[in-house]
Order: structure tokens, then C-alpha cells, then sequence
């Protein structure tokens, strides 16, 4: 899984009606202001993972959960537990075990607004990347947004490899066991088609949902 949105707005001025400057808002601007107001009161779901193999793992990635719910236009709605997780792609003990959570959010961000909180969440945790399957203080991953289906390299939705993770899975099941992977099925069917090797449960810690 190692793996902006500007606005431009258009405001009529004041004047006298007989004054030719004042041009009447076109329609289409008050559409597209009519669909930013539907766009608000009809949040998304999308679901994000989080991993950390480095430093303080427990507290990192509680950072990057109270990050989320700090940013306007995003409400964190639930959070999975915590597993442990052997690094996927490298020589067995080569680096720290993973700690893994899947996020359920509402949001009314774009996807692409959506992908550079995460980035710069990363960032501020002084997430390097520099090498691809290297060891990271923090990964957040866009699972999936709503029932988007897009193959655009800059973020592919859903994720391309989320069906086939079971670091993923488990705690996306534990929180959303009727879910579906938009294009792939069932979270519960995918799960249990990968199994669980190599992911365990951490009873004894727990994130808290932001207040």
C-alpha cells in the first residue's frame, strides 16, 4: 500500500441598474454554486489505511487519526482495531513489524483533496520515501471513496491492491464487514480468500475516535 482544490468564485457588484459594467451572474455559475451546496450536505464514505513501522507506532498513527478529524470537510466515523503486521515485500526481519487500522470517514473533500491531506499527514510525520517497500513512520492510503471506480495513476480508486491484502482486509472487515471493494466484491469474501497469515489482532491496544 506503499503505495488542491481551487475554487475560483465570481461576485456580482452593486450598482444601478442602468450601469452597463454590472453583467447578471451566468446561470451556469449559479448551478455550479448550486451543486457545491448539494456536494456539502451529501458527504462521501471513503475508507483510509494507516501503517507505521517506525518510532512510536501506537502514538503515530493516533496522530494521524486526530489529523484527519482536524481537517475541515473530514469527520472521522470509525476506527478499526490495531494489528500487527510482518512487513509485505522484504526478507523476513529486515524491518519492525507493521501496525495496522482502517479509518472510516465522511467527507465532503474531493478525492484529490482528499489524497494530499494524506500526503501531507505523512509529511508531518516525517514520512521519507525512499525506497519503495522501505520501512515508513507513517502511510495513510485512500482505500476507497465512496463507489468511485478510477484507474487515474495519480489515485487509483479503488486501491489496486486492497483486495489482495489481508493487512487491509482484516481491519476494514472488523469495521465494515458488509463493505464492498467497489469492481472486486465483498470485504468478507476477500478476506477470507486471502486468510489472515501474518496478521494478528492487538487486543491490548486500542485508538481512540476523536471527541
Amino acid at each position: 500500500m506503499h503505495d488542491a482544490n481551487g475554487m475560483g468564485g465570481a461576485n456580482g457588484m452593486g450598482g444601478a441598474p442602468s450601469d452597463p459594467t454590472v453583467q447578471p451572474v451566468p446561470a451556469a455559475v449559479i448551478a455550479a454554486v448550486d451543486a457545491a451546496d448539494v456536494t456539502l450536505s451529501n458527504p462521501k464514505r471513503a475508507v483510509i489505511a494507516l501503517g507505521s513501522n517506525l518510532g512510536n507506532r501506537l502514538e503515530t498513527l493516533q496522530g494521524a487519526v486526530d489529523a484527519l478529524e482536524d481537517t475541515p470537510g473530514i469527520r472521522v466515523k470509525a476506527v478499526s482495531p490495531v494489528y500487527e503486521t510482518e512487513p509485505w515485500g522484504v526478507e523476513p526481519g529486515s524491518q519492525p513489524s507493521y501496525f495496522n487500522a482502517v479509518v472510516l470517514v465522511k467527507t465532503t473533500l474531493p478525492p484529490s483533496s482528499l489524497l494530499e491531506r494524506g500526503q501531507a499527514i505523512e509529511e508531518a510525520f516525517d514520512r521519507v520515501r525512499e525506497e519503495r517497500w522501505g520501512p515508513r513512520t507513517i502511510d495513510v492510503d485512500i482505500l476507497a471513496y465512496g463507489d468511485v471506480v478510477s484507474d487515474d495513476p495519480v489515485l487509483t480508486l479503488p486501491h489496486p491492491r486492497a483486495h489482495q491484502r489481508a493487512f487491509v482486509l482484516a481491519p476494514w472487515h472488523d469495521v465494515e464487514p458488509e463493505a464492498q471493494v467497489p469492481g472486486q466484491g465483498s470485504v468478507t469474501e476477500l478476506l477470507t480468500g486471502v486468510g489472515r497469515e501474518g496478521v494478528m489482532a492487538r487486543v491490548d491496544l486500542e485508538l481512540r475516535l476523536p471527541e
